[in-house]
């Protein structure tokens, strides 16, 4: 008998249901059996309408978590390995710097190695650190070369390109042509370079180098009252005017002399 009329409390409730809605509530005129007769059978059709959501949605369920645990497991293995790669060329970068007082040749191969197969920050302090040991001893065009070649270097950071870019010049100072040294120069002087400033003091230099003292005086007076500059540019700029007589001297607190007759 309970069977019974659970199986048409079923049927009438599926049919309010519309065959497939939320279950009704239970009436409120219901006696206790009833309204637990009526509440187990709601708990049936929600068990029937949770059985036909699996069966259409539980692969995408299962697809879904499949994919969460696969991207963090391949998160977690490429940390791991760029942890590795990191610590590998951190020995070999400092194996290479301590080595450069007892072999300095195969120091250098080893920074040349690192600076060209590497794949983190220290291939760029290789070669960084290859060109300035080239410089120290001497091969000024093969340092060049090296600054060069890090400055035209698409993969690394832009301030490491710019860096790389004003120490070749600086260091072609001596070993090229003005017009060489001008060219490499003009384009860190762009308002956006952290080198502009260091820059024209350069080109001022080469202005004085070239004759041209009018416009060294007009740079270096600029550079040396512009609050922007940095202290070092400011005071060698400031030295470099009283020496050639445009300007105060270090300490000094008078104004700047008129040019003389002879620059």
């Amino acid at each position: 008998m309970l069977i019974r009329a659970k199986e048409t409390v079923v049927a009438k409730s599926a049919r309010n249901a519309g065959g497939g809605g939320t279950p009704p509530s239970a009436p409120e005129d219901l006696d206790p059996a009833q309204e637990a007769l009526f509440r187990e059978v709601e708990e049936d059709l929600r068990a029937e309408q949770m059985r036909k959501l699996w069966q259409r949605f539980g692969g995408y369920v299962i697809g879904a978590a499949v994919l969460v645990v696969v991207v963090v497991a391949g998160f977690q293995g490429w940390t791991a390995w760029q942890a590795s790669v990191r610590a590998d060329e951190a020995q070999r970068f400092y194996a290479a710097v301590e080595g450069t007082d007892t072999d300095a040749a195969a120091a250098r191969a080893a920074l040349g190695a690192l600076a060209s197969d590497g794949r983190t920050g220290y291939a760029t302090l290789a070669a960084l650190r290859n060109a300035t040991a080239l410089a120290r001893d001497g091969d000024t065009v093969a340092a060049i070369a090296a600054y060069d070649a890090l400055s035209g270097d698409g993969g690394r950071a832009a301030p490491v390109r710019d860096l790389a870019a004003m120490l070749a010049a600086l260091y072609a100072m001596d070993e090229e042509p003005a017009g060489s040294v001008r060219g490499r120069l003009t384009p860190l002087t762009a308002d956006d370079s952290p080198w502009r400033f260091m820059a024209l003091e350069m080109l001022a230099r080469l202005d004085m180098r070239e004759g041209d003292m009018a416009t060294a005086v007009q740079i270096f007076a600029d550079l040396s009252q512009n609050r922007n500059a940095p202290t070092g540019v400011r005071a060698r700029t400031s030295e470099m005017l009283a020496m050639i007589g445009h300007g105060p001297g270090p300490g000094a607190t008078g104004g700047a002399s008129e040019p003389d007759a002879g620059g």
